[in-house]
């Protein structure tokens, strides 16, 4: 039986990266979030099929998360994450891609935007981290997670407004997503305590931000608990040719609490460059 989580194995670098490659058309790269458990799969379900009729879908799980390859010594690390997804694009034969970022991964998002603008069409940033904020107890929380059904459902109540998402076999789910040989070992070593480093060395150089020629949408859920709302108010001051989008009554999980929406506000921001 196949399972959903698991797409094609691309060679990136020194290890193997697990990618969903759907649709066909102008490429459009979707970086997850860094949750436990989480996987390309487990953030894009619900956008990935509504997107990929109108382009291509790439959505990999970035090194320590899900099905991609967990090599010892590996330094889980901005420089490591941007190169993996230049080396995707790369070994994909994809010059440049729009670049969907949920989170961490809107983070990562950014800084490949920064260091690599030419491999960039538009950028959407949805909940994103990326520059200076303090830890909220949410995402010290996530974080700081440690394997129990028990704690999963109290992280996924953090992260969705609407609590009747988040049933005891999502819950179920996701905590034996987390407790798959490797994933809590990666996971437990990528965000040690104290955890406000981790935001720090996620964010790009306010400069560097307000240098970014990209047309972007920045997202986000008024009632994020993880991520506070004012990240994207200041992504959205910084970022030249910016426009942002709060969704009311929505947390941390915007492209499942809104998923409908969220799918048609991106595919018609992509569709403006095609």
């Amino acid at each position: 039986m196949s399972h959903p989580e698991i797409g094609l194995r691309v060679r990136t670098g020194g290890f193997d990266t697990n990618v969903h490659d759907l649709g066909q058309g102008a490429p459009a790269l979707f970086i997850h979030g860094s949750g436990p458990g989480v996987s390309a799969w487990a953030n894009w379900r619900l956008a990935m099929p509504v997107l990929a009729q109108t382009r291509r879908v790439i959505a990999p799980d970035m090194a320590g998360f899900g099905y991609t390859d967990r090599p010892p010594g590996i330094d889980y690390s901005m420089d490591t994450w941007v190169q993996q997804a230049i080396d995707l694009l790369d070994a994909l034969d994809i010059e440049r891609a729009d670049v969907v970022g949920n989170s961490f991964g809107g983070a990562l998002s950014l800084a490949l935007a920064i260091r690599a603008p030419h491999r960039v069409r538009r950028l959407v940033l949805m909940g994103s981290v990326g520059v200076p904020f303090t830890i909220t107890p949410g995402l010290d929380a996530v974080w700081g997670y440690t394997p129990s059904f028990e704690n999963m459902r109290r992280i996924l109540d953090v992260f969705a407004h609407d609590r009747s998402l988040v049933s005891d076999e999502l819950a179920q789910l996701r905590y034996e997503a987390s407790i798959r040989p490797g994933f809590q070992e990666s996971f437990g070593a990528m965000f040690p305590a104290p955890r406000q480093r981790w935001v720090d060395a996620m964010a790009s150089p306010e400069a560097a931000i307000r240098a970014l020629p990209h047309e972007t949408l920045v997202i986000h859920g008024r009632e994020d608990q993880v991520i506070p709302l004012a990240t994207s108010l200041t992504l959205a001051d910084w970022i030249p040719n910016s426009q942002l989008h709060v969704f009311g009554r929505c947390g941390h999980w915007t492209q499942i609490e809104h998923g409908a929406r969220f799918a048609r506000l991106v595919g018609d921001f992509l569709a403006e460059a095609d």
